[in-house]
Order: structure tokens, then sequence, then C-alpha cells
């Protein structure tokens, strides 16, 4: 921590000494805005249960159409210790989560394989997800190999003129295609119980943006392409525009019912077998949850 480099920013600050980096994060605790029994993932994650969700503070992505932006600058949640963090998955699995969701990690990457090793020390049997957004570095990523059973990972862009443009990461299609392709050496076969829930694999996000259509039959493209049926793509709708997106017209609207549709058909048109798709109007549903440190 003394040069932060756990993310592709590589920012190399101190952040023992209290520097912060592009993710807003300094000291050598853990900032956690939420950890509780969250249900809006995908089925084989959240199952009938619920998902033992823990949102950490910070973000190594700055996207101006961040739903949670309340915690991405680091602006909410409570300070803890790797102990805390530990004990904090084993009360997520006393209360029947299905697994440990880990939603932001990279920046606590040192402190998390700690936490989940003495968790397991202590008891911890249950599958841990690490669910980010596709900006991950391959070396930060191979020192996660025997600790995360599924990676739950976006991927956001293969323009990356919108990469620079919507999250200040003009890299970002290389960064995620170099970070998948670990993510699918650590975990290569999708694994389910007999209830359908997944306890190794990976799964590939895309968030439809309005009017980006070609972009997101790209990642499509791409990773079914390369990958195949070894990773679940799930195609997302969701999208919502917030305060402030005046600044970008283009994205102040919600993904209308052709856009997606054009995506899906694209997506079968192609091959794409294992996948989850949104039906209906889910851009009205709230998948945002209150960041009021429940559970912290």
């Amino acid at each position: 921590m003394s040069l932060c480099t756990l993310c592709p920013r590589s920012c190399r600050v101190d952040r023992e000494a209290g520097e912060k980096g592009f993710c807003q994060v300094a000291g050598t605790k853990i900032r956690v805005a939420r950890a509780a029994l969250h249900m809006w993932e995908e089925p084989c994650i959240s199952g009938t249960k619920g998902s033992g969700t823990v949102f950490f503070s910070g973000c190594p992505l700055r996207c101006v159409y961040c739903q949670n932006r309340d915690i991405a600058r680091a602006g909410a949640g409570k300070e803890i210790t790797v102990e805390r963090l530990a004990q904090i998955f084993l009360e997520l699995q006393e209360q029947g989560a299905e697994n440990i969701n880990l939603v932001t990690p990279t920046h606590y990457t040192p402190e998390i394989i700690l936490a989940v090793r003495h968790a397991r020390d202590c008891g911890l049997t249950l599958p841990i997800v690490y669910n980010c957004s596709g900006y991950e570095k391959t070396e930060t990523l191979q020192t996660l190999e025997g600790i995360v059973d599924i990676y739950l990972t976006d991927f956001k862009y293969m323009d990356t003129q919108a990469a620079g443009k919507y999250s200040h990461a003009p890299d970002y299609p290389q960064a995620a295609g170099e970070a998948l392709r670990e993510m699918v050496h650590q975990q290569p076969v999708p694994v389910f119980d007999g209830k359908g829930m997944m306890k190794k694999g990976v799964i590939v996000r895309h968030l439809l943006l309005p009017g980006h259509l070609k972009n997101a039959k790209a990642v499509v493209k791409y990773v079914y392409e390369t990958y195949g049926n070894a990773v679940f793509l799930s195609l997302m709708n969701q999208y919502t525009p917030l305060s402030g997106m005046e600044r970008w017209p283009e994205l102040n609207r919600k993904v209308t019912r052709r856009e997606y549709d054009r995506l899906l058909d694209f997506a079968v048109d192609l091959g794409v077998e294992n996948g989850f798709f949104q039906e209906g109007e889910t851009a009205r549903e709230s998948f945002i949850p209150a960041f009021d440190c429940e559970g912290v």
C-alpha cells in the first residue's frame, strides 16, 4: 500500500501515509458501506435466500452513469479491520447467504485475501464472488487464485472513445480483455449444484447504454467468440439516467425495448446459449440499496 498499483491506474500513491489515488481510498483499514442479503443478482447468484453482499467504498473507475455513486468516491461507509470483515462473512453465512459477494473489491484485494483465509479457518464454506467493473489488473487477479470461486465481472466497452468519455478509462477494453483471460484461466468450467446455484465459474455482465448498441454487440461478439460457453453472458437493460446526466444528453434516457431486443437477437444469432436477460421494464425497479452501513 505504500506504492499502490492494484488496478490498471497504477497510481503509486502511499495509501499508508494517507495519500489517495483515483479510487479515493487511503489508510490501512477497509471502508464498507453495506453488508446484507441481496436479491437482485443473477438467479444462480441470489437464489431464493439472497447473496451475502458486501459493498466496498471507492472505485478505480469514474463512470458518469454510476448507480452506486454514493460509495464509488469513498464518501460513504465505515472503516473496519480485516478481522471484522472476516466476521461479517461468517455473519452472512449464518443468515443463510448463498455466497459471499464482494462488490467493487479491487482496491482492498490484499485485505480481502487475509479476511477470506481467516473466515475459512473459522468455518466459512460459502463460495466467494468477486463482483467487479472488469477494469482489473492481471497481476492483482493472480493473487486471488484459490480465494475466488466466481468472477462476476462487467465488460462495459469495446469502444475506447466511449470508455474514455464515460468512465475516464480509454484503456478499458484492453484491461478488461486481459483481466477476463485471467478469470477464465482460474475458473475455466462453470460448476452448479443441484439447485442451479453457481459454485464456480465466470459471468460477464454488459449494461446496454442508450444509443450504444454497436458497442454492446462488439462486447458480446468478443466474449462469445473468445470463450464460447465457458462463460455466462448477462445482458442488462436496467440503465436508468440519474441526476446530472444533462451533460451527456445521449445518455439522458432509458434504453428502448427495440434496442434491447436487437441486442438479444444478435446474441442468439451468434450462438450464445449460456446467459441471462432481463424481462420487462426493469429500469423502473430499484437495484440500488441504501448504503447505510447495515451489517457493518
